[in-house]
Parts: structure tokens; sequence; C-alpha cells
């Protein structure tokens, strides 16, 4: 007699026990079009900051891990690395550079994304001491930070061809 009434209440407890399993914790907020839109005033920022040359400022739009990949240079990681390789280029009275993003995407975890796009930098060339321009492509990588910032953690952008001279106006 025994195990008949040991089995339904075992069924039962097993009931209540799964009724007391907690709910998975609900989604978070998928906040990738917001990201997107911060990443893109992030590279508006960065773009305005170039005119004045200021390698803090400029410097500031990586994460202090960062690595810039520069066609024809050893790779730059970390700020103060980073700093140093674009002294020269800033103190160069020929030096500009644009750019813009033809792609941002957002990671569905909202603490990656990337950029894609195009450059044009204006230097002068080492070799003929004359101004020459540059164009090409780019992939910007970006982390969020725990301030809910996006930092850029590589920089990577190669030439689409030989540099051209700069016409003279």
């Amino acid at each position: 007699m025994q195990a008949k009434t040991l089995f339904p209440a075992s069924i039962a407890l097993a009931f209540l026990l799964a009724g007391c399993t907690p709910a998975p914790p609900p989604a978070p907020p998928d906040t990738r079009d917001a990201d997107a839109k911060a990443i893109r005033q992030l590279e508006a920022d960065w773009l305005q900051a170039m005119p004045a040359k200021d390698v803090d400022k400029i410097s500031a739009f990586y994460a202090d891990d960062a690595s810039v990949f520069m066609a024809d240079m050893p790779v730059a990681t970390g700020r103060a690395n980073i700093v140093a390789m674009m002294r020269p280029m800033l103190a160069d009275k020929n030096f500009s550079l644009s750019f813009a993003s033809d792609k941002v995407v957002v990671s569905k975890s909202g603490d990656l994304a990337y950029t894609v796009g195009s450059y044009t930098s204006t230097y002068t060339d080492p070799k003929t001491k004359k101004a020459v321009t540059e164009k090409g492509k780019y992939v910007e990588v970006y982390m969020k930070q725990a301030d809910g910032s996006w930092k850029d953690v590589a920089d990577i952008g190669n030439e689409d061809g030989p540099v051209v001279p700069m016409k003279k106006k």
C-alpha cells in the first residue's frame, strides 16, 4: 500500500518542483541601432578633430590597447605607440585625412562593432618632398567600454594604388 501512495505523491512533488524553476531572464534590449548611431557620431567627431592635428585629441578615439595597421609600417599597439606613430604625420604641413563609412555593423551582444569605408589622405612624400594624395579603404573595429562609450581597438587601412602627386591650384 505504501508504494501506491508514494508514486502519486512523487509525481505531484515533481510537478511542484518544475513549477518552481525560475523563468529565464528577459533578453537584453537590442541597442544595435543606437550603438550604430553612436559610432557614426564618434567617427564624425574624429573627422572634425583631424584638421587641428591635435595628437592627444585624435589618439583619444583609440582604446589604451588598440592597434593601428598602416601600409609599409610596423603595427603600432598601445596608445603611446600610436601617438609616436602619429606625431610625424600630424606635423606634416601637407597632412590631411578624410574618411567616410559605407557600413556600420554592431554585434548582437552590443559589445563589438566595425565600420568599413574609404579614405583620402594628403601628405608629403618622403622621397620627392612633394604633396601627394592617397586613396584607400579601411576597417575600424570598436569595443564598447565599461562607461558605455566606444573606442577603436583595431584601425586597418590600405591604399587603392600608388599615390598621386597633388595638382597645383
